[in-house]
């Protein structure tokens, strides 16, 4: 049963219609949350949480303290699965892999191993550049990761709905005050914090609250994700290096299919890491390049496919 049939409210709403009793197959995309800047003061919010809490993690990461190093880590690993906005699939997020802590030290590694190259020299700046160069980590993961960063945001929003629509609080439905931690980006910590929330009765009649989110903030895959990135940039670039051209100049270029099935090419996080280190030394910054390439074609989804998908 999804919102406004559990609620009586009418369509459209600014929100995902979402299922109030089971997981729709939707994630919640940092890139879509900045390229939505909407709505007002949320996305802006949001855009907040996610950059003072990335330029935190990143802060430490480069420290040479202890202190930090301990402080950045633990940063990461104060996840919970958050079930409250009725997105994505517990069974593949946090505690599908072993629990938030787990999850936090597989990044806090890359920041401080592998990708650490990438991080200080400005390739790696992002929450969705995540996805893009720490294995393991894909749309269910970043959703959560970024469902729990901008908490607050979508707890506002919430609020704002509420206000909006009063169908939350008539008929015997209920407003729960729940304690809840978010993301604080001015403090630049994690803290607790009471929200007042819908609730709604799932299929054994507990009830368990509800987070709603803007209707652009949510795909049913990320814009930036570790496969398109590999198909449309490395590739690319690829492409350019092994391109030669004939005395007369014309350009012979190497099919991607070819180069994907070169051994030094194979599709992967070890071949993005490679390629984008290659380019940097050249000095072109892949990851800004296809950032690019995603906003220039960015659309917010159609009505008609956000149906389908929390159908």
């Amino acid at each position: 049963m999804h919102v406004t049939d559990y609620y009586s409210i009418p369509k459209p709403v600014p929100f995902l219609d979402v299922d109030v009793f089971d997981d729709k197959l939707m994630f919640v995309d940092p890139r879509a949350i900045r390229l939505s800047k909407d709505p007002q003061p949320f996305a802006g919010d949001a855009v907040n949480c996610m950059e003072s809490f990335f330029h935190e993690i990143a802060a430490h990461a480069l420290s040479a303290r202890p202190a930090d190093q301990r402080r950045g880590l633990e940063l990461l690993q104060r996840f919970e699965e958050p079930w409250e906005t009725r997105l994505g699939l517990a069974a593949k997020g946090f505690q599908g892999h072993g629990g938030a802590a787990d999850v936090g030290e597989w990044i806090w590694k890359a920041f401080t191993t592998d990708a650490r190259m990438f991080v200080d020299v400005g390739i790696l700046t992002q929450v969705e550049d995540i996805a893009l160069f720490v294995e393991g980590i894909a749309e269910d993961i970043t959703s959560d990761l970024t469902t729990r960063i901008v908490f607050k945001p979508l707890a506002d929003f919430t609020a704002q709905m509420l206000s909006q629509y009063p169908h939350f609080t008539g008929a015997g439905n209920k407003v729960k005050t729940v304690t809840r931690q978010v993301w604080d980006f001015q403090a630049r910590l994690w803290t607790e914090v009471d929200l007042d929330l819908p609730v709604a009765q799932d299929r054994t009649g507990r009830e368990k609250p509800l987070v709603l989110v803007p209707r652009d903030w949510a795909r049913g895959t990320l814009l930036m994700n570790s496969g398109r990135f590999y198909d449309k940039s490395v590739l690319d670039y690829a492409q350019a290096e092994q391109t030669v051209f004939t005395q007369a100049g014309k350009a012979l270029k190497p099919r991607k299919e070819d180069l994907a099935a070169q051994e030094a090419l194979a599709r992967g996080r070890e071949t993005i890491m490679e390629v984008v280190h290659r380019a940097h030394q050249k000095g072109e910054n892949l990851v800004n390049l296809f950032k690019s390439f995603v906003d220039e074609r960015y659309e917010p989804l159609t009505d008609e496919t956000i149906d389908r998908k929390l159908r």
